[in-house]
């Protein structure tokens, strides 16, 4: 962890952010998931903000679906960062597979391959932008308890 690991009072007046690399190994995606909870759990302590426990398990969902495609689609290594944005977790994961993800279409017997629409249902707000090297998606979760789901695909070339 960064600077966000200091603990106390310094932490309300500092960017709390957390980062980490991953490379396409078994228990990348679990090891995404607790890199959240813990996260989200130094959030709750050090920063006395009201974190619903749907928070703690939306953000754990969308690291884990948009880790997950980093690691099935992409080659070479992956990044997540975790960064608390007023009343909001934004979660971001970094690939370096340069083309944008596309929604499905609805179809109940499709089996797999839902991942974008679910992080797109629950969440805030979800982007995507090509970057030099593969590209970068951003999804932002509310931590109080509001099941708002009104993400759009804001995807840049």
């Amino acid at each position: 962890m960064d600077g966000a690991a200091r603990i106390g009072d310094r932490l309300r007046d500092e960017r709390v952010r957390v980062s980490a690399q991953y490379e396409g190994f078994p228990g990348d995606i679990a090891r995404g998931r607790e890199l959240a909870r813990g996260f989200l759990a130094r959030v709750r302590a050090a920063r006395e903000a009201r974190v619903s426990d749907r928070a703690v398990e939306v953000v754990q969902l969308v690291v884990s679906e948009l880790l997950t495609n980093a690691c099935k689609y992409a080659p070479g290594p992956s990044t997540v960062d975790l960064e608390l944005a007023e009343d909001r977790v934004e979660v971001t994961v970094w690939d370096s597979e340069p083309v944008l993800p596309v929604p499905g279409t609805p179809d109940p017997d499709r089996i797999g391959r839902h991942g974008l629409e679910i992080v797109m249902a629950v969440c805030q707000s979800f982007e995507v932008h090509r970057e030099t090297v593969g590209k970068r998606m951003r999804a932002a979760v509310g931590l109080a308890d509001d099941p708002r789901t009104t993400a759009t695909l804001d995807r840049t070339a």
